[in-house]
């Protein structure tokens, strides 16, 4: 069984920084691709941000600049650097992973569970 759990949401004021976490755990053969998704009240869930297992990143055009995604794969962990927040910044953010269970030939999406980010004066 494979597992991602989220850590590092919480409430800051516009302008401030965050550092979201996320491991992979359990019965894991392979990472493929990570990244983080958010969705905001009313809204529906969107990309943020992706990093392969090559390290090549992709980010919606909207946190550009601001944010930077990474991974450390000796830990099965990615990252989420987030500068500069906005108050529309302020979603559930989950992370996402493509993992090759060790009994399986398939990779699978697996999620978490979600951190809620609120960017408020």
């Amino acid at each position: 069984q494979v597992q991602l759990v989220e850590s590092g949401g919480g409430l800051v004021q516009p302008g401030g920084s965050l550092r979201l976490s996320c491991a992979a755990s359990g019965s894991i053969d392979t990472i493929n691709s990570m990244g983080w998704y958010r969705r905001a009240p009313g809204k529906q869930r969107e990309l943020v941000a992706t990093i392969t297992s090559g390290d090549s990143t992709k980010y919606a055009d909207s946190v550009k600049g601001r944010f930077t995604i990474s991974r450390d794969g000796a830990k099965n962990t990615v990252y989420l650097q987030m500068n500069s927040l906005k108050p529309e910044d302020t979603a559930v953010y989950y992370c996402n992973a493509a993992i090759r269970a060790t009994n399986s030939n398939n990779f699978n999406d697996y999620w978490g569970q979600g951190t809620q980010v609120t960017v408020s004066s």
